[in-house]
């Protein structure tokens, strides 16, 4: 059963492509047609990769391993914040941080600054500063939050990037290429899907079009950490049914042992006794 069907897709305006002008002719095979100097996309082609990219992102959620979302578009990045979040996910709807992934240590520092600078104020040290002082760490502590807050957690490097926007996030995709980190991408028909691993040809400018993909793709993540979240407890259960009988064994070799002490006392007693007489 697809994840998504063709009208959902058709009401949230996710044909829609960009002026026929605009195009880029490697979204030939995802075009439908056009109509009015406006390129159509093959939303049978969409539901299929949608199934396919959603597919693949439960499984590397269930491995236990990170997607870094990245949407700094205007119509985008709100949707993106609020649905990630619900699957502890990292993101950036901020600018991208140039190095983000290719100098990943350096920004694992200014994160851990953003640490520092708490750990400061909670244990009284931030207070022993002068207040030009606490102004400009005040100041440096909500930048650095507010470009690389939500990827606080995100303590390696991401196991796949899913991005909205193939043009605008270029730079984070280019990143992601050399590192050889595979790249799922709405792709609209003016971009170039080359370097997309996983191609969701669709409308990257409709608010709705974005969301109804965001949804289906955060709702396969959140499956695969169920999964995981299930095996793990079987696995805790079968160790726990394994380490039972040895438990039990315990008490019965104890036992055992008592019953041959016991048994070489009453002899050696009675061997006693037979000698007294």
């Amino acid at each position: 059963m697809s994840r998504t069907d063709f009208n959902q897709l058709l009401e949230a305006g996710a044909h829609f492509g960009h002026l026929k002008r605009k195009w880029n002719p490697k979204m030939a095979p995802y075009i439908f047609m056009e109509k009015n100097g406006i390129h159509i996309i093959d939303l049978h082609k969409t539901v299929v990769k949608i199934d396919e990219a959603a597919a693949a992102l439960k499984q590397i959620a269930k491995s236990g391993r990170r997607v870094l979302f990245v949407a700094t578009k205007k119509q985008a990045k709100d949707i993106v914040a609020e649905q990630v979040k619900g699957v502890n996910m990292p993101y950036v709807t901020e600018r991208w941080p140039g190095g983000m992934l290719t100098n990943f240590p350096t920004i694992r520092k200014a994160v851990k600054k953003m640490s520092t600078i708490d750990k400061m104020t909670n244990d009284g040290t931030f207070d022993n500063f002068s207040k030009r002082e606490k102004l400009q760490i005040s100041r440096q502590r909500a930048k650095l939050e507010k470009n690389l807050g939500s990827i606080a957690d995100l303590t390696r490097l991401p196991a796949a990037l899913f991005v909205v926007d193939v043009q605008k996030e270029a730079n984070a995709v280019k990143e992601a290429k050399r590192l050889s980190i595979p790249v799922f991408a709405i792709v609209d028909t003016c971009c170039d899907p080359t370097d997309i691993d996983y191609v969701i040809p669709a409308n990257d400018d409709a608010a709705k079009s974005i969301s109804l993909i965001l949804e289906v793709m955060c709702g396969a993540i959140a499956e695969g950490l169920e999964e995981r979240k299930l095996e793990r407890e079987k696995e805790a259960e079968a160790a726990a049914e394994a380490a039972a009988p040895e438990k039990e064994a315990k008490p019965r070799i104890k036992k055992a042992v008592k019953a041959d002490v016991e048994a070489e006392v009453a002899e050696m007693v009675a061997q006693n006794d037979a000698a007294a007489e």
